[in-house]
C-alpha cells in the first residue's frame, strides 16, 4: 500500500493547526498587492490543495473576506495568515507555505502576478512568471 504524504502547519502562537494530505496541486509565489498586503511581505508563497485535503487540527481560524469571492483564514490571537480560498478555484485551498511546520519540503514551480511585482525586488530564480 502507498503511503501518503502529510504536512502539518500552525501559526505563530499554536491556537491553530491544520494538516494536508497528499501533493499539492500547484506551488507559486504570488506578487498580488491583495497578496501583499494580507502578508505584509514583498510576495507570499503558496501551495494549492484540494479543499477536502485540509483540515483543521486545533482551533478556529477567522475569517477575513478580502475582496469579492475571497475569504482569508488567520489566527485571531496571533494574526498569522494561513490559508487563501476563492470562488474562482471552489475546490481548491492555498495554504502560505511557510505556516507548514516544514516549508522547505515545498519548492515553488513559478511566479503569479508578476507584473505587481514591486519594482526593487530582483529575483534571479529562473522560475516561470505569469
Amino acid at each position: 500500500m502507498a503511503e501518503t504524504t502529510t504536512r502539518d502547519g500552525r501559526c505563530l502562537c499554536g491556537a491553530v493547526r491544520y494538516r494536508v494530505t497528499g501533493e499539492p496541486i500547484w506551488i507559486a509565489h504570488c506578487h498580488c498587492e491583495s497578496c501583499r498586503r494580507a502578508t505584509s511581505a514583498a510576495f507570499a508563497s503558496y501551495a494549492g490543495y484540494l479543499r477536502d485535503r485540509f483540515e483543521i487540527l486545533a482551533g478556529a481560524p477567522a475569517i477575513y473576506r478580502s475582496s469579492p469571492g475571497v475569504e482569508r483564514r488567520f489566527c485571531c490571537n496571533c494574526g498569522s495568515p494561513l490559508t487563501y480560498e476563492a470562488e474562482r478555484w471552489p475546490d481548491q485551498t492555498h495554504i502560505l507555505i511557510c505556516s507548514l511546520d516544514h516549508p522547505a519540503a515545498l519548492q515553488p514551480t513559478a511566479h503569479v502576478h508578476a507584473d505587481e511585482q514591486l519594482t526593487w525586488l530582483h529575483l534571479a530564480d529562473g522560475l516561470p512568471r505569469e
